[in-house]
C-alpha cells in the first residue's frame, strides 16, 4: 500500500502560532458561552413582556366587569328600583365590585413585576451582546496573526476578549 505524504511548507514549529491558536479556541469557548447566554435573556425578556401583556389583559377584563357591576346599580338608582330584589342586586353588586377591585389591584401588580423582570432581562441581555461583539473583535484579531504573524494581533485580540468577558460578567450580577 502506497504512503501518502502531505507537505506542509511554511508551516514549521511556530509555538506563538500555537499559543495563538489555543488563545483564538479560548476566545471562541468564551464566545458560545456568552451568545447563548444573550439568546436566553433575550427570551426571558420576551416571555415576561407577554406575560406582562397577558396580565394587562386580566386587568382590563377586571375593569371592565367592575364598570358593568358600577353600571347595573346606577341603573337601579335612575331607575327607582325599590324591593327586596333591588336590595339583594345593591348588596350583591357591592360585594361583587370589592371583589373586581381587589382583582384589579392584584393583576396590576403582577403586571408591573413582570414588566420590571422584561426590563431587568432586556438590560442583562445588552451587557452580554456587548462582551458577545468585543468577544467577536477578540476572535477575530487574534485570527489575523495567521495572516500578519504580527503579535500585536493577538494581543489586541487579548484586551478586547478581556473586556468582553468582564462586561458579560457584569450581566450576571444584574
Amino acid at each position: 500500500m502506497a504512503e501518502l505524504e502531505i507537505h506542509h511548507e511554511g508551516h514549521e514549529s511556530d509555538p506563538r502560532g500555537q499559543i495563538v491558536g489555543i488563545l483564538a479556541a479560548v476566545l471562541a469557548v468564551a464566545l458560545a458561552i456568552v451568545s447563548i447566554m444573550s439568546h436566553r435573556t433575550h427570551t426571558e425578556a420576551i416571555i415576561t413582556k407577554s406575560e406582562a401583556n397577558d396580565t394587562w389583559s386580566e386587568y382590563q377584563a377586571a375593569r371592565i366587569k367592575s364598570h358593568n357591576v358600577e353600571l347595573g346599580s346606577s341603573l337601579l338608582v335612575v331607575l327607582g328600583a325599590k324591593g327586596d330584589a333591588a336590595e339583594k342586586m345593591r348588596a350583591d353588586n357591592e360585594g361583587r365590585l370589592k371583589k373586581y377591585d381587589k382583582e384589579s389591584k392584584e393583576l396590576m401588580e403582577k403586571a408591573k413585576g413582570h414588566e420590571e423582570a422584561s426590563e431587568a432581562a432586556e438590560h442583562r441581555g445588552l451587557r452580554y451582546d456587548l462582551g458577545e461583539g468585543l468577544l467577536e473583535i477578540a476572535l477575530v484579531m487574534s485570527s489575523i496573526y495567521f495572516i500578519a504573524r504580527k503579535m500585536m494581533f493577538p494581543v489586541i485580540g487579548v484586551i478586547a476578549g478581556v473586556a468582553g468577558i468582564a462586561i458579560a460578567l457584569t450581566g450576571l450580577a444584574m
